[in-house]
């Protein structure tokens, strides 16, 4: 049965994973939860992220024999709800390891925080709002 328990992974092919290590963890201050080489016939490597003791992992993949090209659109978002404005540092921390500060798509976001791309070009939203109140 699903829950407010159960745990969550959401998987993303990336070009680039030790940018995507930089941008997550050393900017947005997430943890590497599990990486890995892979290496063998069929196998991807792996960069999976998240806050220490969470409910849910960022995955991201690549696949060295074959990789995907991160398709982004305007729409994929990853929101974070801080549940008070983004600190500016946090948000210059992320455009020095990589991100992009742009303007959002949906008005709403601008309004209620700020939106920075991310080394592949997904966009990661730092949301002054709550879980609550979306």
């Amino acid at each position: 049965m699903i829950d407010s328990r159960t745990h969550v992974r959401v998987a993303r092919p990336s070009l680039d994973l030790a940018a995507a290590e930089r941008f997550y963890v050393d900017g947005l201050g997430l943890e590497v939860q599990w990486r890995s080489a892979g290496g063998g016939p069929g196998e991807h490597e792996l960069l999976m992220v998240g806050p220490a003791g969470g409910g849910w992992h960022f995955e991201l993949t690549r696949d060295a024999s074959n990789p995907l090209v991160p398709a982004p659109t305007v729409d994929d978002l990853f929101v974070v709800y801080l549940g008070k404005t983004p600190d500016e540092a946090l948000v210059q921390r992320l455009v020095q390891h990589g991100g992009t500060r742009v303007a959002a798509h949906n008005p709403y976001w601008d309004e209620w925080g700020v939106t920075v791309a991310d080394p592949d070009g997904y966009r990661l939203v730092l949301c002054s709002r709550t879980w609550g109140r979306t």
